[in-house]
């Protein structure tokens, strides 16, 4: 059986398409995908799509996102 420096070793050499390919199934092993989550979330994103489009809410650019994000909780 090979070793897990070795196994990450040659995931490292992999190209990055089969890597993320590498990743994902990885991850999908830890947490398994829940269709009726998934579903929900689709409805989320789908909704705030046709926000957005609509003009009924503005998006945020991330700089500010993170800037606000640090003046609430900076020492």
């Amino acid at each position: 059986m090979q070793s897990t420096a070795r196994i990450i070793e040659e995931a490292r050499s992999l190209p990055v398409e089969e890597r993320t390919i590498v990743v994902d199934s990885l991850l999908r092993s830890l947490n398994p995908p829940d269709n009726e989550i998934d579903k929900k979330w689709g409805q989320v994103a789908t909704r705030r799509l046709e926000e957005l489009r609509s003009g009924k809410v503005q998006p945020v650019p991330g700089e500010e996102v993170f800037a606000r994000i640090y003046a609430r909780y900076a020492p």
